[in-house]
């Protein structure tokens, strides 16, 4: 029996970070670093850096919804980054960094609308995430692709990425692959 998968497409600053915390999550079949949301075809890494093309750096993440659910997929992402933060994340500054979710069905947006409003109460300012129809999504150059488990030592990933995933592991122990 063939188990059908499913997509999720989620923005949160930096594609580095989100990439390497779904890698580990049991029921994910493949984590796909990249650009979607543009006005333009097929953009370079150098395009998207510009803020000029309109894309946000993304993962696309294709899982199994009988091992892990999108809204667990959701509270992850949501610890992932600050979706208080309105076309940034920390020091990565512009629309390219933005929060997003581009969601593949009517049940995933309703999903992400559910867990805004449940999260917002929780925080002390407005969320700022876009909820957007999934649009063309647009592989990032292979270097981008499992970038931190690549360049673990490398300054912005161990200053900015290790202590997130420490978090995130952290938090969501049972989902992670052993």
């Amino acid at each position: 029996m063939t188990t059908q998968t499913e997509l999720a497409t989620f923005g949160g600053g930096c594609f580095w970070c989100i990439d390497a915390a779904f890698r580990q999550v049991k029921g994910v079949v493949q984590v796909l670093s990249g650009y979607a949301g543009g006005e333009i075809a097929a953009p370079t890494y150098q395009q998207i850096c510009t803020g000029q093309t309109g894309h946000a750096e993304v993962v696309q993440i294709e899982f199994d919804p009988t091992v892990v659910t999108f809204d667990t997929l959701l509270a992850m992402f949501f610890v992932l980054h600050d979706a208080t933060q309105l076309n940034r994340q920390g020091n990565d500054i512009g629309t390219q960094y933005r929060s997003v979710i581009f969601y593949h069905s009517d049940q995933q947006q309703q999903s992400s609308q559910e867990k805004i409003a449940a999260l917002q109460p929780t925080l002390s300012a407005p969320i700022v995430t876009e909820l957007s129809p999934a649009p063309v999504f647009y592989s990032a150059e292979q270097y981008h692709q499992d970038y931190y488990n690549a360049n673990p030592n490398q300054g912005y990933c161990s200053i900015m990425i290790a202590p997130k995933i420490a978090k995130f592991s952290a938090m969501f122990t049972n989902y992670l692959i052993e």
